[in-house]
């Protein structure tokens, strides 16, 4: 009974990492309907206002909330 146990939980194993596995892969294409300059590689370049997102959570007023670890710099 035991060895019929370890069997099906070895066959549900590998059955899930196979399938697991299959996941197909999302490429991510550059930000090109944006009107602010982009890099030489595509992504956006953060020297610019338009550019730069906080991560993290706002304010009311829209600002970055500094408390965050995300909005800190």
């Amino acid at each position: 009974m035991r060895k019929l146990f370890l069997a099906v939980i070895a066959l549900l194993g590998f059955t899930l990492t196979a399938s697991a596995q299959q996941a197909t892969k999302k490429t991510s294409k550059p930000a090109t309907e944006t009107k602010a300059p982009l890099k030489k590689d595509g992504t956006p370049d953060k020297r610019f206002k338009e550019n730069k997102t906080p991560k993290g959570p706002l304010k009311k007023d829209g600002t970055p909330d500094k408390r965050f670890k995300e909005n800190k710099k």
